[in-house]
């Protein structure tokens, strides 16, 4: 497995992609914490980094299917996936890797959106007025947001041999369980009746809970059943290949 995730991390950081990838996620989340006026902090009156986590999953949305939509589509593309299962590593392994190098990728460029909270904590007032306890439990819950949407990327680039095919079906899967089921909730037919087990089936419920700074096992299995669900599909789909 470690020599899948280094040979995986080699790649991504070997290509401009992964560089841009990375750079728009750092400026448009710098840009609607701090400079767009509708959801500044500093045009707030508050402490507070709610807008960032509001908008950061919108922002994953693109940026981690961009992370994971060659892992197996270009390996499919070229022919190399013969050559792989074919190595004296199990497919478990193989999956693993690549899962857990694009998850590495998702935490860089997470970790250096924390000098915002620095920032919001020095222009508190008093300093260090902010909660950090929601922001420590809204950061975890993003990074198993990022986590679920690297495990749908993984799987939509198991789908397809081509990388653009494989961006596209990792959006719409990663918006579906997002917002998706938030909107289907909303439906005049389920309102009343399956709204709220609708919603809890998508990933925003989850996330918006861990946001509070409260721990919940229940967000936790949650978020864990669905990376496992996911990787599941996509070692049934690779396995296809032998």
């Amino acid at each position: 497995m470690g020599t899948i995730f280094l040979k995986e991390l080699n790649q991504f950081f070997s290509s401009l992609v992964g560089y841009i990838a990375i750079g728009i996620f750092l400026v448009m989340s710098a840009l609607f914490t701090f400079i767009f006026p509708a959801t500044s902090v500093l045009d707030a009156g508050f402490a507070s980094l709610d807008s960032f986590f509001s908008n950061a999953p919108l922002f994953f949305l693109f940026l981690v299917p961009a992370i994971t939509m060659r892992m197996f589509a270009e390996e499919y593309n070229t022919g190399t996936i013969e050559l792989l299962i074919t190595k004296p590593v199990s497919l478990k392994a193989i999956i693993g890797g690549k899962y857990l190098a694009a998850l590495s990728i998702v935490c860089l460029s997470v970790l250096p959106t924390t000098v915002y909270y620095f920032s919001v904590y020095k222009l508190a007032s008093p300093v260090g007025n902010v909660d950090t306890g929601g922001i420590i439990g809204s950061y975890f819950g993003l990074l198993l947001l990022g986590a679920s949407f690297v495990a749908l990327g993984t799987l939509s680039s198991a789908v397809t041999n081509n990388q653009i095919i494989a961006f596209l079906l990792g959006v719409l899967l990663c918006f579906g369980l997002y917002m998706g089921l938030d909107f289907l909730a909303q439906l005049p037919f389920f309102v009343g009746r399956l709204d709220y087990f609708i919603e809890h089936l998508g990933i925003n419920a989850h996330y918006v809970s861990m946001s509070r700074g409260v721990i919940d096992t229940r967000d936790l299995l949650y978020f864990f059943s669905l990376i496992f669900i996911s990787l599941a599909f996509t070692q049934l789909l690779t396995s296809k290949q032998k």
